[in-house]
């Protein structure tokens, strides 16, 4: 079987008996040892000191006192932000399961890269075993900003980081932890290239065609599918549709911020201009496999999902609003 998304170290982490991801020491040091953290010659004893314990003991309690007495300013808040994580991680019983809390909360208190780093390597496990790799593009627009790519005919995205010209290894990866850097080649993902996404699963450097009524939006829908199952437990289905011709908008979810809003406008019965109609990628209709497991007064009603690009002709989706949008009675957890 073909493994993917190597860097977000998913083979640090333990499983429990449901299959959700308990943190490991392993993993913990991973985030000790980036270069942000690792003390420069000019550092302060105590900086030197807080990180020698933390790699002899990855869990060991750091009071607010001793992140304060640290004497650099970057690096008392390169400290502050990383233990703020690690305590979120340890303090529940997987990975799956701070995430949740953490979206369920409504506060903003992790940086994005932080909250990426989870949604990669829980999709990781969510994924395991899919031996599609449209699916796998697909699902990286839940953790990788794209970027619409010029076209004529075709809706294609690209990443972010890769088309901006930026490093195409990951912020929280292990490879970039390393300093490993390659140069990108970004090509579409077609059915004649997709055996390459195996080794280039951690570069983010192949294309996405979303164009509707083609193959991406089926791969979007499947990796949402996956996403929702593994978290919540709830099984559904999820057709892309073309148009939201005459349809009753009882329910939907913005999968990105700019969706939400156009979202809210439909359902205000407003009428949207050419040029904010033009800003939506994708449309999905959910249904629910179990009805009673919707709130009352959507039993047989669908859910449409929207996705949508900004005004810069950027996505950056929100997997979470899948999680905490959906109208369903009981959020408990699969895994």
């Amino acid at each position: 079987m073909n493994d993917f998304w190597i860097a977000c170290g998913h083979h640090l982490l333990d499983r429990d008996e449901n299959g959700g991801l308990c943190v490991t020491d392993e993993f913990l040091k991973a985030y000790f040892v980036r270069p942000e953290l690792i003390p420069p010659d000019e550092a302060c004893p105590v900086e030197r000191r807080l990180h020698r314990a933390l790699l002899a003991s990855p869990r060991k309690p750091v009071g607010t006192e001793e992140i304060e007495a640290i004497v650099d300013a970057d690096a008392r808040e390169n400290w502050r932000l990383v233990l703020a994580f690690r305590d979120l991680l340890v303090r529940h019983p997987t990975l799956e399961q701070a995430y949740l809390a953490t979206v369920r909360s409504g506060t903003n208190d992790l940086p994005p890269l932080f909250v990426n780093q989870l949604v990669h390597v829980i999709l990781r496990n969510a994924l395991d075993g899919c031996d599609d790799p449209f699916v796998l593009r697909a699902a990286e627009l839940f953790f990788r900003p794209q970027r619409i790519l010029p076209q004529e005919q075709a809706l294609l995205l690209g990443d972010e980081e890769v088309v901006g010209g930026q490093t195409p290894t990951p912020v929280l990866s292990l490879m970039s932890m390393l300093g490993a850097v390659t140069d990108a080649e970004l090509d579409v993902l077609r059915e004649d290239n997709a055996g390459d996404y195996w080794r280039r699963s951690d570069h983010f450097d192949m294309a996405f065609d979303l164009t509707a009524g083609g193959r991406g939006p089926a791969a979007l829908a499947q990796a949402m599918v996956r996403w929702i199952s593994h978290l919540l437990g709830i099984d559904v289905s999820i057709e892309p549709l073309r148009e939201l011709r005459d349809a009753r908008l009882t329910w939907y979810v913005g999968l990105d911020a700019d969706a939400t809003r156009l979202g809210d406008r439909l359902w205000h019965g407003e009428q949207l201009d050419e040029r904010s109609a033009g800003r939506v990628l994708s449309l999905f209709r959910l249904t629910f496999a179990d009805t009673s497991a919707a709130a009352d007064e959507m039993r047989g009603e669908p859910v449409y999902l929207i996705l949508s690009m900004n005004a810069d002709q950027k996505l950056r989706m929100k997997p979470q609003n899948l999680l905490t949008g959906l109208p369903v009675k009981h959020l408990e957890m699969a895994t």
